[in-house]
């Protein structure tokens, strides 16, 4: 199953205009069809298959996309403003879409199958629920990749069409400019008007991929978890270098010592042109992985 949802997300990735929800669900299905699942009883429930799992998916998006729509013949939205508080009023509302601070604690809060069916999650999977179903709605809607807090615009993106911000991880709350810009200083970064551009589909997926690993990272019993994160990250047509040591490392860590230390050579040579030093220390572990072997 690994390798039938991989052959599809690297194709995904590479296709002219990559779908975030679809790259989204298919990195989610590493985990939720590896892992057991019981019912409330304490029953162990068959696992889907990955067509049954992307279908149950994307119906529950177009049924929430149905609502929507039945609001807009309602309401006639005529502003962006108006179609954000149509948005909030149904998906914040009336669907209950939000997260809240412990919701950084949960791995689910970062796989799209658990958010559709707990209807919680991290800032940037509310604001691909938001704009998966604005978009199957008719409406203009994208992701904004705000540095530590993704957020959504209503409206736009065209140079000179308004558009309003929303924040779904608050139930689609809107945002001023202002607003916006406290929330990048509060982390350390300088504000300018470039971050409200369109997130891309391919950043949209590193960057959950990013939380994934950066979950599992600090907990060194969740290994393998980082590892696939990592892997489905190096099947992007864009990734950071840094994410072959990761990988060569984590192999290490999850008992494939020779396969670590060869990636970690093949990393050394890359860095030999550049950071000699750096090549040394990773031969350095590449050795010492080996050397747990005996």
């Amino acid at each position: 199953m690994t390798e039938q949802s991989r052959v599809r997300f690297r194709t995904e990735a590479r296709s002219e205009q990559p779908d975030p929800v679809l790259l989204c669900l298919l990195a989610a299905a590493e985990h939720t069809l590896a892992a057991p699942d019981y019912s409330e009883d304490g029953r162990l429930e068959p696992t889907p298959t990955l067509d049954a799992l992307l279908a149950a998916c994307q119906a529950a998006l177009d049924r929430h996309a149905a609502a929507v729509r039945q609001a807009v013949a309602e309401r006639c939205p005529a502003t962006p403003e108006e179609t954000a508080a149509l948005l909030a009023a149904v998906l914040g509302g009336r669907e209950r879409f939000h997260g809240q601070p412990s919701d950084y604690r949960r791995l689910e809060s970062s796989l799209l199958p658990d958010v559709l069916r707990r209807r919680r999650g991290l800032p940037i999977m509310l604001s691909l629920v938001w704009t998966a179903v604005a978009c199957r709605a008719g409406l203009t809607a994208h992701g904004i990749a705000l540095p530590g807090h993704f957020i959504v615009a209503v409206g736009g993106p065209t140079p000179g069409e308004e558009y309003v911000l929303a924040d779904p991880f608050h139930g689609g709350r809107l945002l001023s400019a202002e607003d916006a810009a406290a929330l990048v200083e509060a982390t350390g970064h300088p504000f300018s008007p470039e971050l409200l551009t369109p997130a891309q589909p391919l950043d949209v997926t590193l960057r959950v991929l990013g939380n994934i690993r950066s979950w599992a990272a600090d907990r060194p019993e969740h290994a393998r978890t980082q590892l696939w994160a990592t892997e489905l990250s190096l099947l992007l047509p864009r990734h950071p270098a840094q994410l072959r040591l990761e990988r060569a490392e984590l192999l290490v860590r999850t008992g494939d010592f020779l396969g670590g230390a060869a990636e970690m050579e093949d990393y050394a040579r890359i860095l030999d042109a550049f950071d000699p030093e750096s090549a040394d220390r990773v031969r350095q572990e590449a050795r010492s992985a080996r050397h747990r072997l005996n």
